[in-house]
Protein backbone atom coordinates (compact mmCIF):
# COMPACT_ATOMS: atom_id res chain seq x y z
CA UNK A 1 0.00 0.00 0.00
CA UNK A 2 1.17 3.89 -0.76
CA UNK A 3 2.23 5.78 1.87
CA UNK A 4 0.31 8.72 1.61
CA UNK A 5 2.32 10.88 3.65
CA UNK A 6 5.78 9.96 1.59
CA UNK A 7 4.42 9.14 -2.18
CA UNK A 8 7.88 9.42 -3.20
CA UNK A 9 9.79 7.64 -0.64
CA UNK A 10 11.66 9.34 2.57
CA UNK A 11 14.59 11.87 1.63
CA UNK A 12 17.84 9.84 2.03
CA UNK A 13 20.84 11.15 1.35
CA UNK A 14 23.41 9.08 -0.12
CA UNK A 15 26.92 10.99 -0.86
CA UNK A 16 27.97 10.48 -4.46
CA UNK A 17 31.32 8.31 -4.98
CA UNK A 18 33.42 10.59 -6.79
CA UNK A 19 32.75 14.48 -8.24
CA UNK A 20 31.63 13.45 -11.24
CA UNK A 21 29.02 11.37 -10.29
CA UNK A 22 28.03 14.09 -7.27
CA UNK A 23 28.17 16.85 -10.62
CA UNK A 24 25.48 14.89 -12.44
CA UNK A 25 23.21 14.22 -9.79
CA UNK A 26 23.84 18.50 -9.36
CA UNK A 27 22.92 19.01 -12.41
CA UNK A 28 19.51 16.76 -12.65
CA UNK A 29 18.82 18.13 -8.97
CA UNK A 30 19.04 21.50 -10.40
CA UNK A 31 16.94 20.54 -13.72
CA UNK A 32 14.14 19.62 -10.90
CA UNK A 33 13.78 22.46 -9.36
CA UNK A 34 14.24 24.73 -12.44
CA UNK A 35 11.20 22.62 -13.80
CA UNK A 36 8.86 23.08 -10.57
CA UNK A 37 7.27 25.99 -11.25
CA UNK A 38 5.39 24.55 -14.11
CA UNK A 39 5.27 20.81 -12.58
CA UNK A 40 3.32 22.35 -9.64
CA UNK A 41 1.62 24.58 -11.62
CA UNK A 42 -0.04 22.10 -14.03
CA UNK A 43 -0.35 19.65 -10.68
CA UNK A 44 -2.74 22.34 -9.48
CA UNK A 45 -4.56 23.75 -12.06
CA UNK A 46 -8.10 24.23 -12.36
CA UNK A 47 -8.83 22.60 -9.33
CA UNK A 48 -11.94 23.58 -8.04
CA UNK A 49 -12.45 25.46 -4.54
CA UNK A 50 -13.39 22.01 -2.59
CA UNK A 51 -10.96 20.60 -4.49
CA UNK A 52 -8.22 23.26 -3.45
CA UNK A 53 -9.52 22.46 0.06
CA UNK A 54 -9.07 18.74 0.25
CA UNK A 55 -6.02 16.95 2.65
CA UNK A 56 -4.08 15.24 0.29
CA UNK A 57 -4.17 12.26 3.06
CA UNK A 58 -6.23 11.66 6.06
CA UNK A 59 -4.71 14.51 9.09
CA UNK A 60 -2.61 16.37 6.40
CA UNK A 61 -2.84 19.26 4.74
CA UNK A 62 -5.02 20.52 1.68
CA UNK A 63 -3.68 21.29 -1.94
CA UNK A 64 -4.14 24.78 -0.89
CA UNK A 65 -1.99 24.64 2.25
CA UNK A 66 0.51 23.03 -0.51
CA UNK A 67 0.20 25.85 -2.75
CA UNK A 68 1.41 28.35 0.05
CA UNK A 69 3.93 26.20 1.96
CA UNK A 70 6.32 25.34 -1.58
CA UNK A 71 6.87 28.72 -1.87
CA UNK A 72 7.37 29.38 1.61
CA UNK A 73 9.54 26.44 1.61
CA UNK A 74 11.50 27.20 -1.11
CA UNK A 75 11.76 31.11 -0.28
CA UNK A 76 13.55 30.09 2.90
CA UNK A 77 16.03 27.24 1.12
CA UNK A 78 16.90 30.10 -1.53
CA UNK A 79 17.97 32.64 1.85
CA UNK A 80 19.36 29.27 3.10
CA UNK A 81 21.85 28.97 -0.15
CA UNK A 82 23.07 32.62 0.05
CA UNK A 83 23.58 32.72 3.42
CA UNK A 84 25.97 29.43 2.97
CA UNK A 85 27.16 31.37 -0.02
CA UNK A 86 28.12 34.31 1.94
CA UNK A 87 28.87 33.36 5.01
CA UNK A 88 30.89 30.22 6.87
CA UNK A 89 28.80 27.68 8.40
CA UNK A 90 26.07 30.03 9.18
CA UNK A 91 23.67 28.86 11.71
CA UNK A 92 19.56 28.49 9.41
CA UNK A 93 16.59 29.51 11.43
CA UNK A 94 13.92 26.76 11.86
CA UNK A 95 10.53 27.57 10.88
CA UNK A 96 7.15 26.56 12.51
CA UNK A 97 5.66 24.85 9.04
CA UNK A 98 2.68 23.51 10.64
CA UNK A 99 2.07 26.98 12.14
CA UNK A 100 2.93 28.58 9.08
CA UNK A 101 0.28 26.47 7.22
CA UNK A 102 -2.58 27.67 9.17
CA UNK A 103 -1.71 31.45 9.10
CA UNK A 104 -4.12 34.03 7.20
CA UNK A 105 -2.44 34.26 4.03
CA UNK A 106 -2.62 30.56 3.44
CA UNK A 107 -6.52 30.64 4.24
CA UNK A 108 -7.40 34.04 1.81
CA UNK A 109 -4.94 34.52 -0.51
CA UNK A 110 -5.72 33.09 -3.96
CA UNK A 111 -2.89 30.21 -4.73
CA UNK A 112 -2.04 32.07 -7.94
CA UNK A 113 0.14 34.20 -5.68
CA UNK A 114 1.89 31.83 -4.35
CA UNK A 115 2.72 29.98 -7.54
CA UNK A 116 4.00 33.11 -8.88
CA UNK A 117 6.03 33.71 -5.87
CA UNK A 118 7.12 30.10 -6.97
CA UNK A 119 8.19 31.30 -9.74
CA UNK A 120 10.25 34.19 -8.93
CA UNK A 121 11.85 32.66 -6.64
CA UNK A 122 13.18 29.12 -8.47
CA UNK A 123 14.26 32.22 -11.72
CA UNK A 124 16.51 33.51 -9.07
CA UNK A 125 17.56 30.15 -7.35
CA UNK A 126 18.10 28.59 -10.28
CA UNK A 127 20.18 31.33 -11.92
CA UNK A 128 22.62 30.94 -8.65
CA UNK A 129 22.80 27.03 -8.66
CA UNK A 130 23.72 27.16 -12.09
CA UNK A 131 26.70 29.75 -11.25
CA UNK A 132 28.02 27.76 -8.64
CA UNK A 133 30.98 25.16 -9.22
CA UNK A 134 31.84 22.30 -7.05
CA UNK A 135 33.65 24.19 -4.19
CA UNK A 136 30.07 26.35 -3.60
CA UNK A 137 28.25 23.33 -3.47
CA UNK A 138 30.72 22.25 -0.53
CA UNK A 139 30.06 24.88 1.35
CA UNK A 140 28.65 24.05 4.57
CA UNK A 141 25.65 25.44 6.76
CA UNK A 142 24.23 24.38 10.23
CA UNK A 143 20.77 23.34 10.35
CA UNK A 144 20.14 23.44 14.99
CA UNK A 145 17.80 20.01 14.82
CA UNK A 146 19.96 18.59 11.70
CA UNK A 147 23.67 18.98 12.24
CA UNK A 148 26.07 20.55 9.70
CA UNK A 149 25.38 19.98 5.91
CA UNK A 150 26.94 21.08 2.38
CA UNK A 151 24.98 22.55 -0.07
CA UNK A 152 24.73 19.65 -1.85
CA UNK A 153 23.09 17.48 0.48
CA UNK A 154 20.28 21.11 0.61
CA UNK A 155 20.15 20.68 -3.02
CA UNK A 156 19.41 17.03 -3.09
CA UNK A 157 17.01 17.81 -0.14
CA UNK A 158 14.74 20.38 -2.17
CA UNK A 159 15.06 18.54 -5.94
CA UNK A 160 12.90 15.59 -3.42
CA UNK A 161 11.06 18.12 -1.49
CA UNK A 162 9.75 19.63 -5.01
CA UNK A 163 8.49 16.01 -6.59
CA UNK A 164 6.90 15.04 -2.90
CA UNK A 165 4.69 17.87 -2.65
CA UNK A 166 3.88 17.21 -6.67
CA UNK A 167 3.05 14.04 -5.50
CA UNK A 168 0.86 14.53 -3.21
CA UNK A 169 -0.97 16.50 -5.53
CA UNK A 170 -0.86 14.71 -8.36
CA UNK A 171 -1.44 11.48 -6.89
CA UNK A 172 -4.56 13.01 -4.67
CA UNK A 173 -5.86 13.61 -8.01
CA UNK A 174 -5.53 10.28 -9.58
CA UNK A 175 -7.12 8.83 -6.49
CA UNK A 176 -10.11 10.99 -6.77
CA UNK A 177 -10.55 10.63 -10.42
CA UNK A 178 -9.70 14.71 -10.63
Amino acid sequence: MEDLRYPIGKFNWVPAANEKEMAKRRAEYIDVIANLPDKFGKAVADLTPEQLDTPYRPEGWTVRQLAHHVPDSHANAYIRFKLALTEYEPTIKPYKEDMWAKLADTATIPIDVSLQMLGAIHTRWVAILRSMDSSDFARPLRHPESGVMDLNRMLGLYAWHSDHHTAHVTRLRDRMGW
